[in-house]
């Protein structure tokens, strides 16, 4: 039987705005949209796993949780959907950035309040295209994890619970391999997952103390600690550096110059400080694409290797 809750947003909300940067890919199995408009999440939360699944209609968002972790995601209801975002802290500085500020007036910034869960798959995201990061992430909780909990006939079919972190630590090598996970990546989730408590402490902490707190753990870096908070912690100011996209994407769209760097998008987004992440966000839902000169990276097949 589920459990249920109810949030009224205060002013224009966006559901699948503000959810839809926890999806890792189409084929998420922890992530789905139906056919009806509902967002169905799944967790593992710290009671157990959970399935979530949420409706936006009559200016309100419905929730309902089935499993160990239902009261757990219900009581947070809220924070996830952005409750605790302060949108009104954001001032648009550039004519671009006004515009999608006015045309997607319900976005907000999740939270989580789960780290692992944003962790492993911006860890398996590093140095590689989002198609070969995502297969990644979708074998291997497919793979390793479990089913979602829930009635069979309501819930999205091929739903998964992501590993325990137990359970990440002992993925043997070939396993990796086959999902296309390299060395490196694959070192730094086991890692990670081995003090999986301490870094589920990030969740509590200032964006500063939390972000040195992940990246005290080899193969964690700025941009993977950025990526991270970003869901679990919704920094509105977690800028992603290191990108390979990014600061060209947000120089083109604010000053029409190819080639932004790391400095020189940080430097644009000085107007931002406290609000760059956010900022960001506005840049992305603008549709400005920086036009493509190249062909696109070719996936590497390490599988093959």
């Amino acid at each position: 039987m589920a459990t249920t809750r109810t949030w009224v947003p205060q002013g224009p909300y966006d559901l699948g705005r503000t959810l839809g940067v926890l999806a890792r890919g189409p084929g998420d199995p922890a992530y789905r949209v139906a056919p009806d408009g509902a967002i169905w999440r799944v967790s593992r939360t710290p009671a157990g796993p959970g399935t979530l699944r949420l409706r936006a209609r009559d200016g309100e968002v419905a929730g309902e949780a089935w499993g160990p972790g239902a009261e757990w995601l219900l009581d947070r209801l809220p924070v996830l959907l952005g409750a605790g975002d302060d949108p009104g802290a954001f001032a648009p500085r550039h004519r671009l950035v006004a515009d999608a500020w006015r045309r997607h007036p319900g976005l907000r910034l999740a939270r989580t309040g789960l780290v692992l869960e944003s962790l492993i798959p911006s860890i398996l995201e590093q140095k590689v295209t989002s198609d070969e990061a995502y297969r990644a992430w979708r074998l291997l909780v497919q793979r390793f994890g479990e089913p979602a909990p829930g009635p069979a006939e309501l819930v999205p079919r091929g739903m998964r619970v992501m590993p325990e972190p137990r359970d990440w630590a002992l993925i043997p090598s070939w396993e990796w391999h086959r999902a296309g996970v390299d060395a490196k990546r694959s070192a730094t989730v086991v890692r990670a997952a081995r003090v999986a408590a301490r870094l589920e402490e990030a969740a509590a902490m200032g964006d500063t103390a939390a972000s040195a707190r992940l990246q005290a753990v080899p193969g964690i870096g700025p941009w993977t600690a950025a990526e991270t908070l970003q869901r679990c912690n919704g920094a509105p100011d977690a800028v992603t550096v290191g990108d390979l996209h990014l600061p060209r994407v947000v120089g083109y769209a604010l000053t029409g110059e190819r080639g932004m760097d790391d400095e020189g998008m940080l430097r644009l987004l000085e107007p931002y400080e406290g609000q760059r992440y956010r900022a960001c966000r506005y840049v992305l839902l603008s549709g400005v694409r920086l036009p493509r000169r190249a062909p696109r990276f070719a996936p590497r097949d390490f599988a093959g290797i």
